[in-house]
């Protein structure tokens, strides 16, 4: 079995519904993968339902239509724009914060459940799951994911660690 695969059993059509929105995301250009399948891309890959990209802003309302279209249900919130299908595990989430703008410049394609998709780089991944990590409006277990996410980055790549809160290192 495949990853790919694998991850549609799991997640009730998961994989599919991924390879469907970056058909959407590919005729809407630049977007990237910017939460935690893009670190999965960089460390030992954990189990994750979250979707987390980037868009042009002016492109989300063409995104959402053409999601909206395909059968996802699209919701729409002050720093967000989300979309899911009905019977989906599948969680995908539009970040609509202007500071992950420059993250589309230096993101370049992997291979993401059997599909090749433009991702942020671990620098700009880094600082996304810093500024997640610090933010004190998020629910703890959220910012406890970002911190293991940056705990494993920190494992994996040594040299990223002054860009890592001493907070985190330290746990090393």
């Amino acid at each position: 079995m495949t990853a790919a695969e694998i991850y549609d059993s799991v997640t009730n059509g998961g994989a599919h519904d991924f390879a469907e929105v970056v058909g959407v995301l590919n005729r809407n250009k630049p977007w990237c993968l910017i939460g935690g399948l893009a670190v999965n891309c960089f460390v030992e890959p954990v189990y994750t339902v979250d979707v987390d990209l980037v868009a042009v802003t002016a492109n989300l309302e063409q995104i959402g239509r053409e999601l909206e279209a395909a059968g996802f249900r699209v919701k729409r919130f002050e720093h967000s724009m989300n979309a899911q299908r009905p019977v989906s595990e599948l969680n995908v989430q539009f970040t609509t914060d202007a500071r992950y703008q420059d993250f589309l410049t230096g993101a370049t394609k992997r291979e993401v459940l059997g599909v090749r998709v433009p991702v942020a780089s671990l620098e700009d991944i880094v600082r996304g799951k810093v500024w997640a990590w610090q933010d004190e409006q998020r629910r703890s277990t959220k910012r406890k994911k970002d911190e293991l996410d940056l705990m494993r980055i920190a494992e994996a790549h040594p040299a990223l660690r002054r860009l890592i809160p001493a907070e985190i290192v330290k746990q090393l």
